[in-house]
């Protein structure tokens, strides 16, 4: 797993995330999936993307564990608590977690390795410039990619796409 080094927890945690970005492109929609998981080691909350299915392109999962954990944490709590997740914050989202004020990231892939990906794929750039977390929210401990797991997430983009090529056909 190159130079990042997870417990077995953390990269339950993240094999998680792949499964719900799984569940994701096997409900028609982006995959993409995230957990939120307290200091003392309890899953909080688990979600997908659902850009797709809903129509709405705010609807990340990173996204929606930001405004349940403002809504629902104390300032301690997020602090403490770590975000998993399949891919790396897009902006948007490392904005919401920055000001929610939650603790660590741990991401799959990279919004670097999803751009290559993506340009592979012929798919057009998005309205929005991929920068890294660390961009957005500086003081942020952020981990990631995981290798092993970022050629799962890898996978799972390119049946995506190729599954909207063929129905756009």
């Amino acid at each position: 797993m190159g130079g990042l080094m997870l417990n077995d927890k953390e990269l339950n945690h993240l094999q998680r995330c792949v499964e719900l970005a799984t569940e994701a492109l096997i409900a028609g929609d982006e995959p993409f999936g995230s957990v939120l998981v307290s200091a003392d080691g309890v899953v909080l909350l688990e979600d997908h993307n659902h850009v797709v299915t809903s129509g709405n392109r705010t609807r990340h999962p990173e996204l929606r564990i930001a405004l349940w954990a403002s809504e629902n944490l104390n300032a301690a709590d997020r602090a403490g608590a770590t975000v998993f997740t399949s891919g790396e914050h897009c902006p948007m989202c490392a904005a919401a977690h920055g000001w929610a004020g939650l603790g660590r990231i741990v991401y799959a892939s990279s919004s670097e390795q999803l751009v290559s990906w993506l340009k592979d794929l012929g798919v057009p750039a998005a309205p929005v410039q991929p920068l890294p977390i660390r961009d957005i929210v500086p003081n942020l401990k952020v981990d990631g990619p995981v290798p092993d797991l970022a050629e799962q997430v890898r996978a799972l983009h390119y049946r995506f796409h190729a599954l909207s090529k063929k129905q756009k056909k």
